[in-house]
């Protein structure tokens, strides 16, 4: 019957039986004869079953190699391409710096020294060549290694070297034979070939032969000569070893070998080969550039989100031709990176100029004329002059001072050494000094970013300074104080006392939040104090709202990936945060309180159209419609009568803005968001390493560096109707009980709501009085002084601003407003309590 059948009783006996030989082999209490003669049975019955078992193992591993249909889409691969909104492609996202090439655009040297050198019997086998494998097994047990592999074994590990792995092992091996078998199934003898020669590395980033030729000999993969063709084909072998450039003894006796392999197939004359083989080499190297594409930065970002997201849907981001259709507007970021390069260009000539003199004092309010001056000056001379143990400290972090300490040379020998190496200091000083920025702009409705641009050049900076670099925001941050007040039940009007404020931190220390001009000792509104960037007021709302409460709003509108520090300080922005993280709170802002995360792409496709996926940035209230509304148009003032007034005076920029200007301490950092109902833009200057400051607090203000590039972005998004000039920030819904409370309170001349209640909380103490009288105060008692004495009635100056913003006409716009420019915006100073 079926139940009494059991197949596998024989080799269960004979398992058995194997087993009895090892225990009697290893029983010391048997004669020596038995247990030689039982040893013998078990080794000679393990050599019969071995490649029984070799096989099934190798049967078990096919499921872990790729597939026939992954091996046929190698060779159609199609990486995928990033477009614009308007169809513009933006890059090609190549797997490897590689250029595919035919055959017929190959050198015919190449491919004979490869076959004579790697696979000779390349066209005999079908991908495993079992004489060459049982020669290198023999070989290598008589002491010299040799690998067995054939062309299409190595292709196998070029093409897939995750799913075979890259350590010496059997179940490395035989997943290559497996592999190698299934391309031979897939491909053609030429079409191996092809694909071999497409892939090859060659250090460098080059990859394929192509490449390799232009890396090393500066000509295409055609034009090789024996010489060039046997040197790039010995660098298989191992391409660090036989490294031409770093090891050109031993790639010089490598190329000989590939020439004599070809001698010995008949590719080469013996008297080539002997005249050939006393050649030098003669390199020609040059690294080649990777194709950056029109978007360096922004692809660099978007990569790593498809990455995971063909990842999780399994898709070849390399292979399978998707097209990636980006929100960005390509008009919008050809404005974006030519106001970038040409403000960039005129604000360097400035700080190179004054980072050369000794004094400090402000030589133009034009920028064009420094251009003139750097021409017969040495570029921030007197900064590494007056700075040398900064120069010091800058020679300390850099890896070729590590490298020669490690070496074993002495700190101070290996900082004078390189301290006289012409070449790599003014490397040094150049990479330092030079002024960076970032640029993004998006659209408050849904998300969609329209342009980026994270750095003045690429080539030069792959830092990307919209979404990598964090730096302080300055006064860009009190949009989120006031915001923060506003939930807590403060309204625009209310007021503050301009007085100097002390504020005891938890260590003992004391801040003391300062402005250009001394207290006035007068009331202020909110409204006022964010438009004048008054950081007096502004520490003393911080004080009544709360650190928390303050991190807690920037973080819900946008703030997210930044760890900010709840402490009275935050008020002036002193928590390091991205670009990207400031204007997409704005954003929030500008969307009447709805929070989206910036989105970047629309839809995946196929390469014959068809939509794979679609994405959207989905709305999520965090800001009540009122204080949206409200703190919208606290920012509005900012570009009425405040900081920002130049939007409107230089760039003639008209309809519903908003924003705010930021500048840190020392004028380290400079900032500016603007709101636009359907486009928020903000920038960023300043230098990557925060130790080098822009010089005079008149160029150094955010007014002068970051607004400048925002408003010409801006403008011209305006006259090629990329955004409505018509455009109003979204108004919170008015119930009927708040039309008819606004009608009354307009007959009795009241135009604004009662105030909301809110909670008592304690106030700062206010400081005793200054011992500097406001007519002979220091003019230079702070960084961002613009030149002009401070007034000592703050509101009269108001009056002046208003009058003077009433006379502007749209002007030109290189340069934007600087001597009427309002000033303050530091962090103030600690100093130890009393």
């Amino acid at each position: 019957m079926e139940a009494d059948f059991t197949p596998p009783a024989l080799p269960r006996r004979a398992a058995a039986r194997v087993a009895g030989y090892f225990r009697a082999a290893a029983d010391r209490s048997l004669p020596w004869p038995r247990r030689a003669a039982s040893g013998a049975k078990a080794a000679g019955s393990m050599a019969a079953t071995a490649p029984f078992l070799l096989l099934a193992y190798t049967l078990v591993l096919i499921p872990f190699t790729p597939g026939i249909d992954d091996i046929r889409k190698a060779k159609a691969e199609a990486p995928a391409i990033l477009v614009s909104a308007d169809g513009k492609e933006l890059a090609v996202l190549k797997r490897m710096n590689r250029e595919w090439v035919e055959l017929d655009q190959i050198s015919p040297h190449v491919i004979e020294a490869l076959i004579a050198t790697e696979d000779h019997r390349f066209y005999q086998h079908h991908g495993v060549d079992l004489k060459r494998i049982a020669a290198g097994i023999l070989r290598t047990l008589q002491g010299d290694t040799e690998g067995g592999s054939t062309l299409t074994q190595q292709l196998a590990r070029n093409l897939y070297p995750e799913e075979i792995g890259r350590q010496r092992t059997l179940t490395r091996k035989l997943k290559e034979l497996i592999t190698a078998l299934k391309i031979e199934y897939a491909y053609s003898k030429q079409e191996i070939l092809l694909t071999y020669l497409n892939t090859m590395p060659f250090l460098y980033n080059a990859f394929g032969i192509e490449m390799g030729a232009r890396t090393y000999f500066d000509k295409p993969a055609a034009k090789l000569n024996v010489l060039e063709s046997a040197t790039l084909v010995g660098m298989l072998k191992g391409t660090s070893y036989y490294n031409p450039v770093l090891n050109p003894e031993r790639a010089l006796k490598r190329r000989n070998v590939v020439l004599s392999q070809m001698a010995r197939r008949g590719k080469l004359e013996q008297s080539q080969f002997a005249r050939l083989k006393g050649r030098p080499l003669r390199l020609d190297f040059e690294r080649q550039p990777e194709p950056a594409g029109a978007m360096p930065h922004f692809t660099a970002h978007v990569r790593k989100w498809l990455v995971d997201w063909a990842d999780r849907n399994d898709y070849n981001l390399y292979a399978d031709g998707l097209v990636v259709e980006t929100t960005i507007d390509a008009r919008m970021q050809a404005a974006a990176e030519q106001a970038v390069a040409r403000r960039m260009q005129m604000l360097q000539a400035v700080f190179d100029v004054e980072w050369a003199l000794p004094s400090d004092r402000l030589l133009s309010t034009s920028a064009g004329a420094y251009a003139g001056m750097r021409r017969q000056l040495q570029p921030f001379a007197h900064f590494w002059k007056a700075r040398a143990d900064l120069l010091d400290a800058f020679v300390r972090e850099t890896a070729a001072y590590r490298q020669a300490v490690e070496a074993g040379a002495a700190p101070e020998a290996a900082l004078e050494a390189l301290k006289k190496d012409a070449a790599f200091m003014a490397r040094l000083r150049a990479d330092k000094t030079r002024l960076e920025t970032g640029f993004v702009a998006l659209d408050p409705v849904n998300g969609h970013v329209k342009a980026w641009v994270g750095s003045r050049d690429y080539a030069v900076d792959h830092f990307d300074h919209v979404a990598q670099a964090r730096r302080q925001p300055g006064s860009t941050f009190k949009a989120f104080v006031y915001g923060a007040a506003l939930e807590d039940g403060m309204t625009p009007d209310q007021r503050f006392t301009d007085k100097a404020v002390e504020i005891e931190m938890g260590d003992g220390t004391v801040w003391r939040p300062s402005d250009a001009s001394l207290p006035s000792g007068r009331e202020m509104s909110l409204r006022d104090a964010l438009a004048y960037s008054k950081n007096t007021v502004t520490a003393q709302v911080m004080q009544e709202v709360g650190p928390d409460a303050v991190a807690d709003f920037a973080h819900k509108l946008g703030v997210r990936q930044s760890p900010l520090e709840a402490v009275p300080a935050l008020a002036l922005g002193t928590s390091p945060v991205t670009l990207l993280e400031m204007v997409a709170a704005y954003g929030t802002i500008a969307a009447g309180g709805e929070r989206r995360a910036p989105l970047m792409v629309t839809a995946i496709r196929d390469r014959d159209g068809k939509l794979l996926a679609s994405f959207d940035s989905e709305g999520e209230r965090v800001l009540s419609p009122d204080d949206a509304h409200a703190l919208a148009g606290m920012l509005r003032a900012v570009i009425e009568r405040g900081t920002g007034r130049a939007v409107r005076s230089q760039f003639g920029i008209r309809g519903e803005v908003a924003g705010k200007t930021g500048t840190t301490q020392n004028s380290t950092d400079g900032w500016f968001i603007l709101m636009h109902p359907r486009l928020v833009a903000g920038a960023w200057v300043g230098f990557n390493d925060a130790r080098v400051t822009m010089r005079s607090s008149h160029w150094g203000q955010g007014a002068q560096t970051a607004l400048p590039i925002v408003g010409d972005v801006v403008r011209r998004a305006l006259l090629q109707g990329a955004i409505d000039d018509k455009a109003r920030f979204p108004a919170p819904p008015e119930s009927m009980f708040q039309g008819l409370l606004k009608t009354v309170a307009g007959w009795f001349g009241q135009d604004q709501a009662p105030p909301k209640p809110k909670a008592e909380r304690p106030r700062t103490r206010p400081a005793p009085p200054s011992d500097v009288q406001p007519d002979d105060r220091p003019r230079d008692r702070q960084r961002e002084t613009t030149g002009a004495p401070a007034p000592a009635a703050p509101f009269d100056e108001m009056a002046r601003i208003r009058r003077q913003a009433e006379q502007d006409l749209p002007m030109r716009v290189e340069e934007p407003a600087g001597a009427e420019a309002v000033p303050p915006e530091q962090t103030g100073e600690i100093a130890p309590a009393r």
